[in-house]
């Protein structure tokens, strides 16, 4: 009974706002999808709640959990995020043009977004045991950098260039919040300047024209530019308010690609207009500025860094989704989160959420470094 009125105890202690903000923007993909598929709930919208209330609930039971609970276990689940990178070198199934599942049966596993998650986990709790004196020498840098260097390989292996992008730049965003200094970043950024040559031979065919697609849309839109520029031009024939719910001309006349994952956003804008995707922006919003006043109030330095970090991967989802599908970046398979139909990708967001509210629930431990 103890027990459980403590659990009980600590949900009624979770913050609601953030709650209610994280079920409109999945009832807004909800819509969506639903629209995606002409008024129907099948195939993508109601399997998309069904994830989203096992992710609810994963969410409130990773919430109601001691944030130093995720500290001690930061390094093994990165471990086991890691076996499974590996994993799917030696038996993942190829789905899209990549190999980047592992087909459980009960569910089709993408490591590599339980990764984003879990390389927060590990920096953090590297850093969290760090003095700040010792991240100004770069020899105790190493042992982060190949934290983020081995999910990376692997993830450009599948390959998933959107993915790694994610996994860079969070944890940059923990490496700047943990206090390593700001010349380093410019030394790294120089290094990465001089190493596109090499970059560049390494990507695959179809992403070397992605990137060159971005530079000039209208050399092959037809082919490898049709996806941008059917994208733009839905974009563009929603106005200020939209065509309206369902009667998207681009999308209902299949014309625009991939509406339920990556280019969802572009036919929420083609329906709604920009005042409505500039609400889910607001909305978006919202949520990440209770994740930043969560990091900003943690007396824990783990539970500081999990926070910013987790906050700073849901942006980077969100700004990259939405730059790409508006011709602002390459085309990279990042999908819109909360919003876009996807089972790992929503879990792993509703977990990382998860963390943000046991950082702020469980705010009252002062350890470590702060």
């Amino acid at each position: 009974m103890f027990s459980l009125y403590s659990i009980l105890g600590r949900l009624s202690a979770l913050n609601k706002f953030p709650i209610l903000i994280i079920t409109l923007i999945a009832s807004v993909g909800f819509a969506m999808l639903y629209s995606a598929a002409d008024g129907s709930f099948s195939p993508w919208a109601y399997k998309q709640m069904i994830r989203f209330v096992v992710g609810m609930g994963i969410m409130l039971a990773v919430a109601c959990t001691d944030i130093r609970f995720w500290m001690s276990m930061s390094y093994p689940i990165y471990l086991l995020c890691l076996l499974l990178l590996i994993g799917v070198e030696a038996m993942g199934f190829v789905g899209m043009g990549a190999q980047r599942w592992i087909d459980l049966y009960v569910i089709q596993l993408q490591p590599s977004e339980l990764m984003k998650i879990a390389l927060i986990l590990a920096l953090a709790r590297y850093f969290h045991l760090t003095s700040l004196e010792d991240t100004f020498k770069f020899r105790n840098l190493l042992v982060p950098i190949g934290l983020i260097l081995m999910p990376t390989v692997l993830v450009m292996r599948q390959p998933d260039l959107g993915t790694a992008m994610i996994l860079i730049m969070s944890g940059a965003v923990v490496f700047f919040t943990a206090g390593v200094r700001i010349w380093k970043f410019l030394l790294a950024g120089g290094a990465a300047l001089a190493a596109i040559p090499i970059f560049w031979s390494m990507l695959h065919e179809y992403q070397r024209k992605r990137v060159l697609i971005f530079l000039d849309p209208e050399s092959d839109p037809m082919k490898s530019g049709y996806h941008v520029t059917q994208s733009k031009i839905a974009l563009g024939s929603g106005g200020w308010f939209g065509q309206g719910f369902m009667k998207g001309s681009q999308s209902h006349l299949s014309f625009l690609p991939e509406k339920q994952t990556d280019f969802i956003f572009t036919m929420l804008s083609e329906e709604f207009g920009f005042i409505g995707g500039l609400g889910l922006v607001f909305l978006f919003t919202l949520l990440l500025s209770y994740g930043f006043r969560v990091a900003i109030n943690s007396r824990l330095h783990y539970g500081r860094l999990v926070a910013i970090g987790i906050n700073s991967t849901f942006f980077l989802y969100a700004f990259i989704n939405m730059s790409m599908v508006m011709g602002m970046l390459p085309v990279v398979g990042v999908p819109l989160p909360l919003v876009s139909y996807g089972g790992t990708a929503l879990l792993t967001l509703l977990m990382g959420q998860g963390l943000i509210f046991s950082a702020s629930l469980y705010n009252e431990a002062r350890t470590g470094r702060f």
